[in-house]
């Protein structure tokens, strides 16, 4: 086996240790969790407003009260937080937590070090 592809293995394997803790296990549960993710990460590099309505629009394939589900959880485990806004409490945007950023960073720096 090539150094890179045991690597990929090696990363794979301790992602796997931390499973019930880590936001790469929570966030490949399904597709919908993954776009999820993508789409809260998207608005927060590019300094975008997401509102938890707009993210459960955009989550295609996935029912308003499963996309409901899903952001609760997220938010429970931490890896993000609701802020309200300032023009009308009822509207919360969904931000990344500063804790979950550190680690999506060092996720993707991981990736970007493996190559086959």
């Amino acid at each position: 086996m090539t150094k890179t592809a045991k690597d990929l293995l090696e990363f794979w394997e301790d992602q796997m240790k931390l499973s019930h803790t880590s936001s790469n296990y929570f966030f490949r549960k399904s597709p919908s969790h993954y776009h999820m993710m993508l789409l809260v990460m998207h608005a927060y590099k590019y300094k975008e407003n997401l509102t938890v309505e707009e993210l459960k629009t955009k989550l295609f394939k996935t029912s308003r009260p499963k996309s409901a589900l899903m952001i609760n959880e997220a938010c429970e485990k931490g890896f993000f937080f609701l802020e309200k806004t300032s023009g009308d409490q009822r509207k919360k945007h969904i931000k990344p937590s500063e804790s979950f950023i550190e680690e999506f960073n060092r996720y993707l720096e991981t990736l970007k070090n493996l190559s086959f």
